[in-house]
């Protein structure tokens, strides 16, 4: 005996279809993005100090001022606007013409050793306390970062020990 086979449609998603599908979704989104959440790129301030507000304008609520050399996380720029992170995670905007090309990192560690090569073992340079901005100068790609101190010495550090690198 023959059976009448008729085409059915499909039933609906379950909900844990549906999961799977947003999990694989969000795990794709987070493959793509991986290589630009590794680049992070940060500025500092430029002039004395920059005055920190809730929203891109002069007339938003100051939130507090940072002082010269200090390093931001740079998220969005919008017009004459950069919307920041700040070392504590606040997220603040800033005037555009109050930052730096040069780029700075604080040091994060009670006192960070500074060596002339990016090897524990090789020859101290200087050390730097906790909370000395240090000039950015690149990124080893192996933990370590080159760094100049304002006075003109200058050499390796551990990304580990500074912020904004």
């Amino acid at each position: 005996m023959r059976k009448n086979f008729r085409h059915r449609p499909k039933p609906p998603l379950r909900i844990n279809s549906m999961k799977r599908y947003l999990s694989l979704a969000c795990l794709f989104a987070l493959l793509l993005s991986a290589g630009s959440a590794a680049a992070l790129d940060y500025g500092s301030v430029a002039s004395q100090s920059a005055i920190l507000y809730d929203a891109p304008s002069a007339k938003a609520k100051k939130l507090y001022v940072v002082s010269r050399y200090t390093p931001l996380e740079l998220v969005v720029t919008l017009n004459d606007w950069v919307k920041v992170r700040a070392q504590d995670g606040t997220l603040a905007w800033v005037e555009k013409r109050s930052l730096a090309n040069a780029r700075y990192v604080v040091v994060t560690a009670a006192l960070a050793d500074v060596r002339k090569t990016p090897d524990s073992a090789a020859s101290l340079v200087f050390q730097a306390r906790k909370q000395v901005a240090l000039e950015w100068k690149g990124n080893t790609g192996t933990g370590w970062i080159r760094v100049r101190h304002p006075d003109g010495a200058g050499g390796y550090v551990k990304m580990n020990e500074v912020w904004g690198g």
